[in-house]
């Protein structure tokens, strides 16, 4: 990939995620990079979706828009969550193709797995069941570009990839309690606990379940690697490739966060999927990837920004 002559899309790319990819494609030299907001794009709607293709001509669009949440979202909206993103990854690849262009990086979730896949997860498994009833809208209307992927690559010749990531965290996550994924809420619920003094904090669930978390720098060069240098019908993990569980997590955060008080264990709130780890040996061996930034490192990173973002305004609240 010749990034110095490629017209690049990064829906998503003021976001989260987004915004590591788009300074990681910069950095590579990509001087050509299009990133559409959603007041003028809303990739909902087809026409939106026509008029991005007209106004930024792209060689490559990395998918990385997407309605998220956390558990408490997933059940409040899965709805919107499973339309909302089905209909923008569909039309985004359809559109792509009839637009001739090169390459499409689609952007999947863990949450279409399995409910009880293997651990590690392997990519022949995600068909192997039903996602975790708590997220699976949202996991399939993600998994459904897997499928369009492989057809349209199938009937159309059309060079589309699609990449699985774990759970991201790091700094310019969305710390909303009402949106977040369990890491910036964590982060945030221990910071104001501790300013305000108060003797305790409430966390979901058992403590029980595990999950694995990929630094967000990472995920954005997994994707850009994938993007040079994968051009496979086959499903990608992307990982850093260990499990921690939430009890050992709440653990870690509030050591980062240097908060003193009690921690109670809401068990009438559900812990989502059992299990999650991923094998990600297929990224290591296809397009060089493999996670570099330590668990705890991340987490130290993550707390850091958050609180000097926190002071200065700069957060999303």
């Amino acid at each position: 990939m010749d990034w110095a002559a490629t017209r690049t899309v990064v829906t998503g790319g003021a976001g989260f995620v987004g915004s590591f990819v788009v300074e990681a494609l910069r950095a590579r030299g990509c001087r050509e990079v299009f990133v559409p907001r959603r007041r003028d794009y809303d990739l909902v709607q087809g026409d939106a979706v026509r008029r991005l293709y007209r106004d930024a001509r792209p060689d490559v669009v990395i998918h990385l828009a997407a309605v998220v949440g956390g558990i408490g979202a997933n059940r409040a909206h899965p709805g919107s969550f499973y339309y909302d993103n089905l209909m923008m990854g569909a039309q985004l690849m359809e559109e792509g193709r009839k637009a001739g262009l090169r390459k499409f990086v689609a952007i999947g979730t863990v949450c279409a797995y399995p409910k009880h896949t293997p651990v590690p997860f392997r990519e022949e498994d995600l068909w192997a069941g039903y996602p975790e009833e708590t997220n699976a809208p949202y996991g399939l209307a993600k998994k459904m570009m897997l499928v369009q992927a492989q057809s349209y690559r199938q009937e159309y010749g059309f060079n589309a990839v699609f990449l699985l990531p774990v759970n991201l965290y790091g700094p310019r996550d969305n710390f909303n309690l009402d949106s977040s994924h369990v890491i910036p809420a964590l982060i945030r619920k221990c910071v104001e606990a501790r300013e305000a003094g108060a003797p305790e904090i409430v966390v979901w669930g058992t403590g029980r379940a595990s999950r694995e978390f990929l630094y967000v720098e990472d995920a954005a060069e997994a994707v850009v690697l994938a993007a040079e240098r994968y051009d496979k019908a086959d499903p990608v993990n992307i990982g850093a490739g260990f499990e921690v569980t939430i009890r050992d997590l709440v653990g870690l955060i509030v050591r980062e966060t240097r908060y003193a008080g009690r921690v109670v264990w809401d068990e009438t709130k559900p812990d989502g999927q059992p299990r999650r780890c991923l094998d990600t040996s297929r990224a290591e061996r296809e397009f060089g990837f493999r996670a570099r930034t330590p668990f705890e490192a991340g987490l130290r990173k993550t707390v850091a920004w958050f609180e000097a973002a926190r002071r200065s305004g700069s957060v999303r609240l």
